[in-house]
């Protein structure tokens, strides 16, 4: 089975693009977009053309804002938004989709800002996710993937030095979210199969550093190690334009 995330950074602007080829080469057996940047409906008008796939979506109630949605050729057995928390629901973060052997959070966790205005919010939030992922442990498997907004480890970004606790995305409390996330029972699956490999999911739009590969490993598979045996590879497909992010993988 083949697994892949992507923030598409607007989904009708990447069907204005190349997304349908994108999505058709690739082939995958679950699709997680996140920052659709549209309305339920808007979504799924731009993806109509996507037929003989289950398409799920959260959006937020700003509209232009956040937005996740989940593409399956096999329906789930049952989807479900947001984590029953008014504050967080708002924003149209999280999306589960509940299969025969895992549930898959797809995710896009809360930016923490310029000048790290949103930081004591973004902790909140990791704190609450960390306790819903924990719920659903207790009932199956869990899968959990996207936009996480942090690089864990100085590998995961070009500058560490640089930017630590400076800049959204890097700060220890960022940082400390992602340990919780690790340490309650999940394998980033990216580091478990390469652990000193320097790769990157994320460059800012700005000053052409996508072409200087000046970025950011912000986008994780994070797999519940009671499912560690049947982790097979995960990649990160660093050639695939059209958003300031491109796709990772995971194969089960």
């Amino acid at each position: 089975m083949k697994l892949i995330s992507w923030n598409v950074n607007g989904i009708r602007a990447m069907m204005g693009k190349n997304f349908e080829a994108q999505f058709r080469a690739i082939d995958a057996d679950i699709f997680c977009l996140q920052e659709t940047k549209a309305q339920d409906d808007q979504v799924l008008e731009a993806l109509a053309t996507l037929t003989g796939y289950h398409i799920s979506t959260n959006s937020a109630e700003k509209k232009g804002y956040s937005g996740v949605c989940t593409i399956s050729k096999k329906p789930p057995v049952h989807d479900f938004i947001n984590i029953n928390i008014e504050d967080h629901d708002k924003e149209g973060r999280v999306l589960t989709s509940e299969f025969d052997d895992f549930y898959l959070v797809n995710v896009y966790v809360p930016n923490s800002g310029d000048g790290l205005k949103r930081l004591e919010y973004r902790s909140e939030w990791d704190k609450d996710f960390a306790n819903y992922l924990e719920g659903l442990k207790k009932k199956k498997p869990v899968i959990v993937t996207g936009d996480f907004n942090v690089a864990h480890r100085p590998i995961d970004l070009a500058r560490p030095k640089e930017n630590y606790n400076k800049i959204a995305g890097y700060t220890q409390v960022e940082i400390d979210g992602m340990d919780r996330f690790i340490n309650n029972g999940f394998i980033d699956s990216f580091r478990h199969f390469y652990p000193d490999k320097v790769q990157y999911s994320f460059w800012s739009a700005r000053f052409g550093l996508r072409a200087k590969n000046i970025g950011w490993r912000i986008d994780y598979f994070l797999v519940d190690q009671q499912l560690e045996n049947v982790i097979k590879d995960a990649f990160i497909l660093t050639d695939e334009m059209g958003s300031d992010h491109c796709p990772i993988g995971l194969i089960l």
